[in-house]
């Protein structure tokens, strides 16, 4: 029994030795979390990826400076700091001694107008007005504590976003960019939740980018896109969808279904309940239904999900940027479907960081 013992020990030691080892590196990643924002929000105000992308072959560290008119010794440390990242790539072409520089999947996502870019939502979040609340997050944990953003700007986000119109579009323009993600792998993944559907509002769609993709991929069905007033005054115009300007906390307009997407988790479970009971009655008794795009929360480690961390990640974000807002786990959205009056929900895994939970009535 004295050897076992020994050897458990033995173990045990080595593997605190271990994560001893590994923490001591580990650490510098959150002294220095920053700068990974930093210098890709760099990157994109250069321009950086759409040069390489026009360029159409690799890239010289000459060439590109001179394309960005950038210093090019600057240049290349920023490069270097992406390749390691592997965000860029490289290859050997012999020329000026450096490295040529080409795209990635992942470069690419940093073009602000690629196809699958992501751009919009990194200048929303890189924005100094998202930043700032974050440094106040302790002070939200506390008992009693004050909701950060309101903290450092003196009103809620959508307060300040109504009276700072570039704010507002920088909040716009990111909720359009996970619309172009999103609603294409909910049309792939799951289109039946579609079936049937005549008329369709969604509500807090932005500027509409949501309806004019459902729009496209649906032509039988008429689009409706609600938001506040000063949302809906600047929204483009779009074939197959209607403008409506009013308040969800009031009343939501008629419609044979409703999608809410990316709304939901910005409330505390008595506005989600009423938002969606705003929902319910605009859609009909019988077989009206309610299309909820949002995360949902893995519970335990036993389960996979690739975007689990990300959903993590975007709890702390609604910590920071709402007063009340959260993620919410599968538990927690029959909590509050069921509460606004729905008798059932089916959740859709769609490939996505949000899931497409629908309410039936």
């Amino acid at each position: 029994m004295g050897e076992i013992h020994s050897e458990v020990t033995w173990e045990q030691e080595e593997e605190e030795e271990k994560e001893e080892a590994e923490a001591q590196v580990e650490i510098w990643k959150y002294i220095f979390g920053f700068v990974e924002l930093a210098v890709v929000k760099c990157a994109i105000e250069l321009g950086i990826a759409e040069a390489i992308e026009k360029h159409k072959k690799p890239m010289s560290l000459l060439e590109l400076s001179s394309t960005l008119k950038c210093d090019s010794s600057y240049v290349n440390r920023i490069m270097r700091f992406l390749v390691h990242r592997k965000i860029f790539k490289t290859m050997n072409t012999n020329h000026d001694d450096y490295p040529s520089y080409v795209q990635t999947p992942l470069s690419r996502r940093l073009i602000r107008n690629g196809e699958h870019s992501m751009v919009a939502i990194l200048l929303l979040e890189s924005s100094p007005v998202m930043v700032a609340p974050w440094l106040s997050l302790s002070d939200r944990v506390l008992v009693n504590g004050n909701p950060s953003f309101e903290k450092v700007h003196g009103e809620d986000v959508w307060h300040y976003a109504a009276s700072n119109l570039d704010h507002s579009n920088l909040i716009n323009d990111a909720m359009a960019c996970d619309a172009k993600v999103v609603v294409p792998a909910i049309v792939e993944g799951c289109s039946e939740v579609f079936d049937g559907v005549g008329s369709l509002v969604d509500v807090g769609g932005g500027n509409g980018t949501t309806m004019s993709i459902l729009a496209k991929a649906f032509p039988r069905i008429r689009g409706i896109n609600f938001d506040l007033p000063h949302v809906i005054d600047v929204a483009p115009k779009y074939d197959g969808v209607e403008h409506v300007a009013g308040d969800m906390f009031t009343s939501v307009p008629k419609a044979d279904a409703a999608i809410i997407k990316w709304v939901l988790h910005d409330w505390g479970d008595e506005e989600c309940i009423q938002i969606l009971k705003n929902c319910r009655e605009a859609i009909p008794k019988e077989n009206g239904k309610v299309i909820i795009v949002e995360a949902v929360i893995e519970e335990g480690e036993g389960k996979h999900n690739k975007y689990k961390d990300v959903g993590l990640m975007l709890d702390m974000v609604m910590m920071a940027h709402t007063n009340i807002g959260k993620e919410r786990t599968l538990k927690e959205w029959e909590y509050v479907i069921k509460m606004a009056g729905f008798k059932a929900l089916i959740v859709k895994s769609i490939n996505a960081v949000q899931s497409v939970i629908v309410a039936s009535c």
